[in-house]
C-alpha cells in the first residue's frame, strides 16, 4: 500500500491529528486505505479532497456544507476551484481596502492627515439587505422595521456573523447552478434559505417567500445582486422558490 499516514498529512498542512480524526468520524474524508497494522493511508485523491475542504473553510463554509458540496453528485473539482478563486480574490479585495483604512486612520490620530466619516468605514460594509424601499411597499412598514431594530441591536460581531452567512448561502447556491432546480440539492438549499430568512429577517408566510422569488427574475437589482455569485443564479432561485412554495401547498 502507498500514501501518507495521518500524521504525516497533519505536519504537511499544519492541521491537528485530532482534526484529521474528526473529519473521517464525520464521513467528510476518509483515509483510502488502512494498513494490517491499522494504520489509515491518505492518497491523493484524498489530499486533493482536502485541498478544497481547506478552501471552503478558509471562506466561511460550515464544515455540513462543505460535506454536502463536495458529496453532490454534480461537484466538479475544477469549477470549485474556479469558484473559490473568485471567492478568495473578493475576499482578499475587502481586506486590502480594511487595510488601507486602517492606514489612514493611523495618520488621522497622529494628526497627519483628516478622515471623513464616510472615510473611516470604507470596506467595512453590511452590505446585505432586502431592498428596503421595495419591501416596504410589498409588505409594508412594520416588517422592515422590525428588521431594522434587529439589525441595529446586533454586535459588530453577530452582523458580521449574518453577513458571512448570507454570503455562504449564495457561494452555495452558485455551486449547484447547473442542476435542475427541483433537484434535492437545490430544493434543500431553497428550505435552508427560507429558515434563513425567517430567523433573522422576520416573518416570512410562503406568499412571501414566493413574491421575493419572483422579484428576483422580475427586478434588476436583484437579478443583478445575485448574479454576481453566477450568471444565471437569479433564475435558478426563482424556479427553485417556486417549486418549493408549490410542493409544501401540496403537502
Amino acid at each position: 500500500m502507498t500514501g501518507m499516514k495521518v500524521k504525516e498529512v497533519a505536519e504537511l498542512i499544519g492541521v491537528s491529528i485530532r482534526t484529521l480524526h474528526h473529519y473521517d468520524q464525520i464521513g467528510l474524508l476518509t483515509p483510502k486505505e488502512t494498513t494490517d497494522s491499522g494504520y489509515r493511508l491518505y492518497s491523493d485523491e484524498n489530499l486533493e479532497q482536502l485541498q478544497q475542504i481547506l478552501f471552503f473553510k478558509e471562506l466561511d463554509f460550515s464544515l455540513k456544507e462543505i460535506k454536502e458540496i463536495i458529496n453532490s453528485p454534480s461537484f466538479n473539482r475544477r469549477e470549485a476551484l474556479l469558484l473559490q478563486k473568485k471567492m478568495l480574490i473578493e475576499k482578499r479585495n475587502r481586506v486590502d481596502k480594511m487595510i488601507e483604512t486602517i492606514d489612514k486612520s493611523i495618520k488621522h490620530i497622529k494628526g497627519e492627515i483628516s478622515m471623513t466619516n464616510k472615510e473611516r468605514f470604507e470596506g467595512i460594509h453590511f452590505k446585505h439587505n432586502l431592498y428596503e424601499q421595495e419591501a416596504r411597499k410589498r409588505w409594508g412598514d412594520q416588517p422592515v422595521d422590525e428588521v431594522n431594530i434587529r439589525l441595529k441591536n446586533m454586535t459588530d460581531d453577530e452582523q458580521k456573523d449574518l453577513s458571512d452567512k448570507w454570503t455562504a448561502m449564495f457561494n452555495t447556491f452558485a455551486l449547484l447552478i447547473n442542476q435542475s432546480p427541483k433537484s434535492p440539492e437545490v430544493q434543500t438549499a431553497i428550505k435552508e434559505w427560507f429558515d434563513f430568512l425567517n430567523e433573522n429577517f422576520g416573518e416570512y408566510s410562503f406568499d412571501a417567500f414566493y413574491g421575493l422569488g419572483q422579484l428576483y427574475i422580475e427586478d434588476t437589482r436583484f437579478t443583478k445582486n445575485i448574479d454576481q455569485y453566477g450568471e444565471g443564479l437569479a433564475k435558478l432561485m426563482s424556479d427553485a422558490i417556486k417549486f418549493f412554495i408549490d410542493s409544501q401547498k401540496k403537502g
